[in-house]
């Protein structure tokens, strides 16, 4: 049970920081491109990485708990890209190249085919 209320509390916090980190950078950088999306995916990046390796390397410094609120909790609910780099990272590490780059190809592509698949649905259904 503490387990789901820690990563619940980190949730929370990553969601809130998405979204008001959304507001303000999109207020200050503009929303031709999505500068706040780009931000908040290569912070949440370094946050997993620094909270990721020092959990495995230095659990002395990052324990179950503190990876369980910021890790999973946190980087989880701020973004899911953060996720999706340490996992092919580590992937590299482990010297499993071929596996990281089916994991970033097919992450990518069959996300992006997702996203078509779903704009083609909306659009289809009669509501």
């Amino acid at each position: 049970m503490r387990a789901v209320i820690l990563v619940g509390l980190g949730g929370v916090f990553g969601a809130l920081a998405r979204f008001w980190g959304g507001i303000v950078l999109t207020q200050r950088l503009g929303a031709a491109f999505p500068y706040a999306t780009l931000v908040i995916n290569i912070t949440g990046c370094l946050v997993l990485g620094l909270v990721g390796t020092l959990a495995v390397e230095r659990p002395a410094l990052v324990t179950n708990d503190l990876r369980l609120l910021v890790g999973v909790g946190f980087c989880g609910a701020y973004t899911t890209f953060s996720t999706f780099g340490f996992e092919t990272v580590s992937l590299l590490r482990a010297g499993d190249v071929s596996a990281a780059l089916l994991y970033v190809l097919g992450s990518n592509a069959l996300g992006l085919l997702a996203v078509a698949l779903g704009f083609y649905l909306a659009r289809a259904i009669p509501w």
